[in-house]
């Protein structure tokens, strides 16, 4: 399915409030970092690895990691600062053959990584596919609820429209997808995302293994 022009906008501007909201802090958020086990010759796979600051951190951590990412322009960037990681062109919704083959021990997926996605269903069997059986599927994501709540504390969706997207939806598809839940946090909003009260889930970390 193409992208539409919302989706193009809604992907323009997540990307720019994640720069601003990761301003000095563009490697691997701290709840990841703190999750991750060693990496020494774990092959990983990074969905919408932008410029590949979080990338090569899974790298210095000991993996054998793949840079995934749409935009072409981003990837070169990556390649230009760590040429020894291998960058791949493509759409996470719909991963090339060559990575579909469960050889992947991790697949990593951070902020921003679901707002251009408009199958849930089929972009998590898609991830599925690329890892072992046992491998291990960690999601870092902004929670549902901020995307409809304001900074005022304001309601600006129904955060039960049948349109919305919602945390035990993704947890749910998960399972269907074949992925056991071993963890799920959840953690306030902080300051330069969305700009929300504290009281608001910011984000929320999701570990999961292939089963």
């Amino acid at each position: 399915m193409e992208p539409t022009e919302h989706n193009r906008r809604a992907w323009d501007e997540i990307h720019r409030l994640r720069a601003e909201a990761l301003a000095g802090e563009r490697g691997l958020p701290s709840p990841v970092r703190r999750a991750l086990a060693d990496l020494s010759e774990k092959r990983v796979l990074h969905l919408q690895c932008g410029t590949g600051e979080a990338t090569a951190e899974l790298a210095e951590l000991g993996g054998i990691v793949t840079g995934v990412d749409p935009a072409g322009a981003s990837l070169e960037t990556a390649r230009e600062q760590w040429p020894s990681i291998l960058w791949v062109q493509a759409d996470p919704q719909t991963l090339p053959r060559e990575l579909r083959r469960g050889r992947f021990d991790l697949v990593y997926a951070g902020l921003g990584s679901l707002v251009a996605v408009l199958d849930l269903d089929a972009w998590l069997r898609g991830v599925a596919s690329t890892l072992r059986n046992g491998g291990d599927f960690l999601l870092y994501e902004e929670h549902p609820v901020a995307l409809v709540v304001d900074g005022l504390m304001h309601w600006r969706e129904n955060y039960f429209d049948p349109g919305s997207r919602r945390l035990g939806q993704i947890v749910t598809l998960a399972a269907r997808n074949g992925f056991t839940v071993r963890a799920l946090e959840e953690y306030p909003a902080r300051d330069g995302w969305r700009r929300h009260d504290a009281r608001v889930p910011g984000t929320f970390l999701l570990y999961a293994q292939r089963a």
